[in-house]
């Protein structure tokens, strides 16, 4: 795989996180790694956006942003707003292909959920995995509300032919409530996909080396770690949490 597309299931659900944490392993791994963010929304020209957060906690891996918008909205809107040239999937597909010659794998990190706009012409991050040939890693909430969302990200996914390299829960509460202990098991029922990973809530401060040592415990072997869906999940429903296992 040297082209991954890695999507929210909505807004603030720890993609970039999980973005940096895949692109660590690689680059623990030797690979030569690129990560690369289409449309930057609601951070000003002079303000780190989620690229300077990724090599924060991924270390020296090479990053390219094709445009930067100052307000918080869907990339087609806030570009409309400021009077800037939208995104367009083709231009994502270009400059995706354009790293992949010189790294061993290239992530492209989307703005929001699957289907947000980034032109006039409806054109989303789906359009980029598809013409790509590139399979969809889906980063999911982990409470209540977030079976169906991830079903609907699955089933959009499916209808266009494209792949799901799986789903990780981006931001894992440390009390998950039973909607989130739930949803282990049912993430994958409703989607199709694997439960490939369960990251920590709140591991976005930490250092390069602490932080590629729990990716290697977050995220499953398919994105170079060691995490063990089955053995996490049933850890989550222990008995002496009162819940009986299904």
């Amino acid at each position: 795989m040297s082209v991954l597309v890695i999507s929210g299931t909505g807004t603030d659900v720890g993609k970039t996180v999980v973005t940096a944490g895949v692109a660590a392993l690689a680059r623990a791994a030797g690979r030569r790694v690129a990560v690369l963010k289409p449309a930057q929304t609601g951070v000003a020209l002079d303000e780190p956006g989620d690229l300077a957060a990724v090599t924060a906690l991924a270390g020296a891996v090479t990053t390219a942003e094709l445009r930067r918008f100052p307000d918080p909205l869907a990339p087609e809107t806030a570009a409309r707003r400021v009077g800037m040239p939208p995104v367009r999937p083709s231009e994502v597909a270009a400059a995706t292909a354009e790293l992949a010659r010189t790294h061993d794998l290239v992530l492209v990190e989307g703005a929001g959920g699957l289907l947000v706009r980034f032109d006039p012409d409806g054109g989303t991050l789906a359009d980029v995995a598809w013409s790509l040939g590139a399979p969809v890693l889906v980063v999911a909430h982990a409470g209540l509300g977030t079976l169906n969302t991830a079903a609907l990200t699955a089933e959009a996914l499916r209808t266009r032919g494209i792949a799901c390299a799986g789903v990780v829960v981006g931001s894992w509460p440390a009390e998950p409530d039973l909607a989130a202990r739930c949803n282990l098991e049912d993430l994958p029922l409703v989607t199709g996909a694997p439960l490939v990973g369960v990251v920590p809530a709140g591991v976005g401060g930490a250092n390069p080396t602490a932080f590629a040592e729990g990716a290697r415990r977050w995220l499953a072997p398919s994105l170079g770690g060691e995490f063990d869906a089955k053995e996490f999940t049933a850890r989550e429903f222990d008995p002496a949490r009162g819940e009986i296992p299904r």
